[in-house]
């Protein structure tokens, strides 16, 4: 029964992640409150579905052609919708603003979450060797903050407030963002690596 449970729960958490982040982007986009002033808020409610949406989509349509529908991967698909959520959640508490080491942290937490979701995904594929697994999730993730980092500069930050000292904070998220990739890859090597048969006598 417990076994059930958790199924039911880890089926269900990409739809309630999707559900709270779209209810909080709704809610920064035309509430007026201050801590959503100058953050693109507008941007984040049309682009942010998209992107929580994107791989569960592929998967769907890759299934699809496939004949294969069974087991969709719903804990990556969670791993994967998780920092959006995580991101909105902290600009509702104003935590960006009030915390000085909360966007750093975040970086690194939301990357290692958002990689630990694709690398599961990748982990399928059978890539081999081992190594170039984890290269190729940290070099995916390596990739993806830099194109996150060009799209906080053109949702926000070239019109806003943050542009002094911009490039400097725009470096650290990239190597935070690429070292919590990192630890992602660490993780998906080490829960799909392959245990070796024991002999029985």
């Amino acid at each position: 029964m417990d076994v059930l449970r958790a199924r039911r729960i880890t089926t269900a958490l990409p739809a309630m992640i999707l559900v709270l982040t779209m209810a909080q982007l709704v809610v920064g986009t035309f509430a007026g409150l201050d801590q959503f002033a100058g953050k693109g808020f507008g941007f984040r409610l049309a682009v942010y579905p998209l992107l929580m949406l994107v791989v569960p989509a592929v998967w769907w349509w890759r299934a699809r052609r496939s004949g294969r529908l069974e087991g969709p991967p719903w804990g990556a698909f969670a791993l994967i919708m998780a920092p959006f959520l995580i991101d909105v959640t902290g600009n509702s508490f104003n935590l960006y603003d009030s915390l000085g080491w909360w966007d750093d942290a975040n970086h690194f937490v939301n990357w290692l979450l958002l990689l630990w979701g694709c690398g599961l995904l990748l982990a399928r594929t059978e890539i081999h060797p081992r190594w170039a697994l984890v290269l190729a999730i940290t070099g995916l993730g390596a990739l993806l903050a830099v194109g996150w980092e060009l799209g906080e500069w053109y949702s926000f930050i070239r019109r806003g407030t943050e542009l002094d000292g911009a490039y400097e904070d725009t470096l650290g998220d990239e190597a935070l963002g690429t070292l919590g990739a990192l630890f992602a890859a660490l993780i998906v090597e080490r829960m799909t690596r392959a245990r070796p048969r024991r002999s029985h006598h």
